[in-house]
């Protein structure tokens, strides 16, 4: 949660950014199989990526990715978690500066950012980015299997438009797939065809006395194919496209192209064979651009309107999402032909498969994730409520299960089998060991200290009382540090504090932690705190009071104890 041990999380190159536009997750994985260690996170408008600890779920350490805008290709991994990836949705002059607008196509360009990922403690740090031309990456997702060492990240406005793309992108028949060979990119980084480009941006993370670190960083790693040849290749993809999904057995590249009349389909084997041939059909910037005839698998004929995102039964099927006409559409990998559909209500962006986008999916069920229910439920004002659909794909036509509401829109989610997350969990932080510099390991150490106009109140918190809960001699203006330490040892018995006039977010301890909320009172009198999570029976009772008086009183610091 959000507090004074965390919230340096939150530090970015532009200040401390306290919100984020969050669009997808992606499970860790190992040799293509969701492992169950992490979860990552993208933010959409200030670049960065959140790594959560699924032992803990808590968010344990946030990457800012500089010289990025619109990281929303991100956070997607590669087959053993090497990477997380990331991409400029919104080119930018590189290196920011003063420009004028219209010089976009001279001046702007968008760049694919690689964070390597430590494969022991899951630490973040950014290993090279790819300068590439100035069109908008949408999304990604990685080879596996042949085609691991490649990652592919679908771009769209090949026009280079800077203003009304509704009318002036999308004007070509095709825009591309950019496929990354960054095992090449690894190649040219041990041999320097690289350049070192300023940058700051900041790495946070939580250190083993569970407080937030924020380190600002300085330069990246950039290459690019002119520093580094073989390193990028562009597959021609009708049109506009969206999503790009790696089928199981990393054979089949299949894109969504929101203006699209087919699914196209492309050919790993086949797009190696045509870099060997270099059999291109012309170039963007040096990058080659591969011969649409000569990698393409096959064509998924009259699948419906807007095709977007794909997953994977491990099956032998593939199920894509249809904006447009509101449903799914199941096809074969064998001979790329539909075979059922279903509609959804309405407006499907994502869907989900647990396993969807590995080498191993659970293929039993796909949620459908929608952006718009119109009729389906009760008004509730001027936005209505999202909605979001269990299907049964586990025979030959798909079945509905349940048609449930959702709070705030679904955009993407990651599912994988409970157990190889359950048995890991952290049920209560071990007392003993916190080394929080406030921590009240028992209630006998309770305090409350005046250090100037500065008041630390080391309290702590059990079933169902705080100790202290009577506190006078706090005078208007001061900075008062609750330092809360939950005593609980059992599972699932998190406490809560708030204090009325908090500026801040509430706290939210878990078991053996320490947690601090400051509170600045600006008038005097008697005010409540209580636990704002509940956790027995008479969590009602779990509350106390302060006394505020005016500035200059003398009334001294006092605090009931035990006994």
């Amino acid at each position: 949660g959000y507090n004074e041990q965390t919230k340096a999380m939150l530090m970015t190159s532009y200040g401390h950014i306290p919100w984020g536009d969050a669009h997808h997750t992606e499970l860790s994985q190992t040799d293509g199989v969701p492992d169950g260690r992490w979860l990552f996170i993208n933010e959409n408008n200030t670049p960065r990526i959140a790594r959560i600890d699924l032992t803990t779920f808590e968010t344990v350490e946030i990457l800012e990715i500089p010289n990025s805008a619109g990281n929303h290709a991100s956070p997607f991994v590669t087959q053993n978690t090497e990477y997380t990836v990331a991409a400029t949705r919104f080119s930018v002059p590189t290196p920011q500066r003063d420009v004028p607008i219209s010089t976009y196509k001279e001046n702007f360009a968008g760049l694919l950012s690689f964070a390597k990922v430590d494969s022991a403690t899951g630490r973040m740090s950014l290993a090279f980015q790819v300068e590439m031309p100035g069109f908008d990456y949408d999304l990604s997702h990685s080879g596996k299997g042949p085609s691991h060492g490649w990652s592919f990240f679908t771009s769209y406005n090949s026009e280079q438009a800077h203003t009304l793309l509704e009318v002036n992108a999308s004007q070509n028949d095709k825009d591309f797939i950019a496929a990354v060979h960054w095992q090449r990119a690894e190649e040219c980084i041990a041999g320097g065809n690289t350049e070192q480009r300023s940058a700051s941006y900041a790495h946070n993370y939580i250190d083993q006395s569970h407080f937030a670190q924020s380190e600002m960083m300085s330069g990246v790693t950039v290459t690019n194919v002119a520093l580094c040849p073989g390193l990028v290749y562009y597959l021609p993809t009708p049109k506009s496209p969206h999503g790009v999904d790696v089928d199981p057995t990393g054979e089949f590249i299949a894109a969504g192209g929101k203006l699209a009349a087919v699914i196209p389909v492309h050919s790993f084997s086949k797009m190696i064979q045509a870099i060997a041939d270099e059999d291109f059909e012309g170039e963007v910037s040096g990058i080659p651009v591969l011969r649409y005839e000569s990698i393409i698998a096959g064509e998924v004929e009259d699948p419906g309107l807007g095709p977007l995102h794909t997953e994977f039964d491990g099956n032998g099927f593939a199920y894509t999402s249809m904006f447009l006409s509101s449903e799914i559409t199941k096809w074969s990998l064998e001979d790329f032909t539909v075979v059922d559909k279903i509609p959804t209500y309405y407006s499907i962006g994502h869907l989900s498969i647990p396993g969807g986008d590995t080498r191993q999916p659970w293929g039993k069920y796909v949620v459908a994730l929608n952006k718009i229910t119109k009729d389906r439920y009760l008004p509730t004002g001027p936005e209505l409520t999202q909605s979001a659909q269990l299907i049964d794909i586990t025979g030959d036509k798909m079945r509905l299960l349940l048609d449930f509401p959702t709070i705030g829109e679904p955009h993407y989610a990651q599912a994988l089998p409970a157990e190889l997350i359950r048995d890991n969990q952290v049920r209560a932080y071990d007392l003993s060991e916190n080394t929080d510099p406030y921590a009240t390991k028992s209630e006998s150490e309770v305090d409350v200290v005046r250090q100037g106009r500065n008041v630390h109140v080391r309290m702590t918190a059990i079933r169902t009382h705080f100790m202290p809960d009577n506190i006078e001699g706090i005078q208007v203006g001061d900075s008062v540090f609750f330092h809360v330490t939950n005593l609980e040892q059992d599972w699932d018995v998190p406490h809560g504090f708030a204090v009325i006039g908090a500026r801040t977010a509430e706290l939210l301890i878990m078991p053996g932690q320490t947690r601090t909320l400051v509170w600045v009172p600006i008038k005097p009198g008697v005010f409540p705190f209580y636990c704002t999570d509940f956790c027995s029976a008479l969590h009602q009772e779990m509350q106390g009071y302060v006394r505020v008086s005016p500035r200059g009183s003398t009334v001294p610091i006092s605090f009931n104890s035990p006994g």
